[in-house]
């Protein structure tokens, strides 16, 4: 909690001057607010009252009642100006501020996180501040100075009669402490058992496929009905647990409840000759206003802690750690790559890669092959700086990339993603993203080389289809657009993350096609998954737990029968079974490199 209201405190920093003129507008708002009633009071006292001038006082206090309404209502509108410039000052300072951060951190941080994370701190978290600094912080100042000078006044008019006016108030508040204690303890409960039921409700959507396939849909359903009904049961042991004590806690803070006390105790004191009759009008008026703004305080309080929370996830973004730049940056004698004794942990203990060596020259393609969590694309992201190496280094012409500007180190490497991610902008836009300076000539000419030109001719608007509205691709189409971009880009060093794993077998060859294009002259480090994309590559590289553990040609590695050998004898095998018999593979014996052709 100390660290949420930290973070609140520091994001607000830049607009704590206009929140504090907010907060004295309102102040004054309130009391100003207070002053009519308080007007009432005295010109009751005043009429029924002696006094040979009460009709000049009479006037005087109405003239001050009236201009107290108007002096309320300027302040009030100058509060809620004051802190909505300021809300409206502080979204575009944040958002600003974390797209500015977004920018600056390492692709790995993405890959750590998914998209809908980075919005809700960009988007919701930064809405769910609004409504504090608009409107909550105001609504407490009021519920805060109302009964404050409300009780002043009534201190001066009777300290006994103050007392019992406040004591439904004192009652009530107990009792909702009580209840707030209570939902505060089962909050977290409360939390997990909405998790079971999204986690049921997701799993169910995301496998419903494969569930009515084989014919579990009843038990599908009955798993995400177990969960519905588990919360329905907590959640109506939470109600019941506090239903009784906010009950009573809202009976006794109603206008009625204190209205109640205030004549039933007045009657007694004024029965007593402790109070007189004319003085019992001003408790009558301010008491019953006593416990509104006490509650709005209550529900204020909510928007707060919403707010902290809020505030917490995006200072987490704001305050992400930066992809370290070159002070002085150095420009590379060439392009040779170089990995020289690198090592990676993703936690500072267990090491994704210990201590790799690696040469890619230009003009050559070297493959990582090995299973799953060997390191391979660690060892790929790790050259266009999705993350910095934890020990040894990565040079591009004798230069570490670390000491590359980062614009110099993207116009000399391209990655070519397996998931391929299009902005929601117009195709032409979306090839051009590496060289938004690019002419339409040139646009077309990389679409073209990468074989999609037909494609995106047949949109609607052509090149200037907008992605997700008159454009819609698929695996195939947008891997391509993904290597017109590269090919726009020109950069001399390739890194290929199967590039063709989602083309459908028609598109496969146009797939195959545009990477050879791509990758001809150019230093090409691939990952690959399937062994019959890298049986002509120069050198293939088989990874297992972090390490290098074979490297040579195809023919070199099946001939030592060591963990490659193994590996294609597996893939050959997989590829004898046939789902029609007498269907040869087509993938059998093709002799391309990830689509290069060799």
């Amino acid at each position: 909690m100390a660290a949420e209201q930290a973070a609140l405190g520091e994001i607000l920093r830049p607009i704590r001057g206009r929140l504090r003129l907010a907060v004295a507008a309102q102040t004054l708002s309130a009391i100003a607010g207070v002053v009519p009633f308080i007007a009432i009071a005295e010109l009751g006292r005043v009429l029924l009252g002696d006094g040979a001038d009460r009709s000049d006082r009479a006037w005087t206090i109405t003239a001050v009642a009236v201009g107290a309404l108007f002096v309320r209502l300027a302040l009030m509108l100058a509060a809620g100006a004051l802190s909505h410039f300021a809300d409206d000052e502080l979204q575009s300072h944040i958002r600003r501020g974390m797209v500015a951060r977004l920018a600056r951190v390492p692709l790995g941080w993405f890959s750590a996180r998914n998209s809908g994370t980075v919005k809700k701190a960009v988007q919701d978290d930064v809405d769910a501040m609004h409504h504090m600094i608009a409107h909550s912080l105001l609504e407490m100042t009021s519920a805060t100075v109302v009964p404050v000078v409300s009780v002043v006044y009534l201190l001066w008019v009777d300290w006994l009669m103050t007392l019992v006016t406040l004591a439904p108030l004192v009652i009530g508040l107990g009792l909702y402490s009580i209840t707030m204690a209570q939902m505060a303890k089962h909050l977290p409960d409360y939390d997990r058992a909405m998790g079971e039921i999204n986690a049921s409700a997701v799993e169910f959507v995301q496998g419903v496929a494969v569930v009515k396939t084989f014919g579990q849909t009843h038990r599908a359903h009955q798993k995400f009905r177990d969960a519905a009904d588990d919360f329905a049961a907590f959640f109506l042991s939470w109600v019941r647990s506090t239903v009784h004590s906010k009950a009573v806690a809202e009976m006794v803070l109603s206008p009625i409840a204190v209205l109640l006390a205030v004549v039933a105790g007045g009657a007694l004191l004024v029965t007593g000759d402790r109070l007189a009759g004319v003085d019992l009008l001003p408790f009558a008026l301010l008491g019953v206003g006593l416990t509104a703004p006490v509650l709005a305080l209550f529900y204020a309080s909510y928007e707060l802690r919403f707010a902290k929370a809020a505030a917490a996830r995006v200072g987490e973004v704001l305050n992400a750690e930066e992809l370290p730049v070159a002070k002085e940056p150095r420009t590379p004698a060439g392009n040779h790559v170089s990995y020289q004794g690198v090592r990676f942990s993703y936690d500072g203990e267990k090491e994704a890669l210990a201590g790799i060596d690696l040469e890619l020259a230009p003009g050559t393609v070297t493959a990582l092959v090995g299973p799953s969590g060997s390191g391979k694309s660690t060892l790929a992201t790790l050259l266009p700086r999705f993350a910095d190496v934890t020990g040894g280094s990565i040079g591009i012409g004798g230069v570490d990339v670390r000491d590359l500007a980062l614009d110099d180190l993207y116009r000399r490497v391209a990655f070519v993603f397996q998931d391929v991610r299009l902005t929601q902008t117009s195709v032409a836009d979306n090839i051009a993203m590496a060289r938004p300076g690019a002419s339409r000539e040139e646009v077309i000419a990389a679409a073209r080389a990468a074989c999609v030109h037909e494609e995106i001719e047949a949109l609607p608007r052509g090149y200037d289809s907008v992605v997700g509205e008159d454009a819609r691709f698929s695996g195939g189409q947008a891997q391509r657009i993904s290597i017109a971009r590269a090919l726009l880009a020109d950069t001399p060093i390739i890194v290929l993350d199967e590039a063709a794993a989602y083309a459908d077998p028609q598109s496969e060859a146009e797939v195959q096609a545009a990477l050879s294009e791509l990758t001809r002259g150019k230093i090409v480090l691939m990952i690959a998954h399937r062994l019959s994309t890298v049986v002509e590559a120069d050198r293939i590289v088989v990874l297992e737990d972090g390490a290098i553990v074979e490297e040579g040609t195809h023919p070199e590695l099946v001939a030592r029968g060591g963990r490659y050998a193994r590996m294609w004898q597996a893939h050959e095998r997989s590829t004898v079974w046939q789902p029609h018999r007498g269907t040869p593979d087509p993938a059998a014996g093709t002799a391309q490199v990830g689509g290069i052709s060799r």
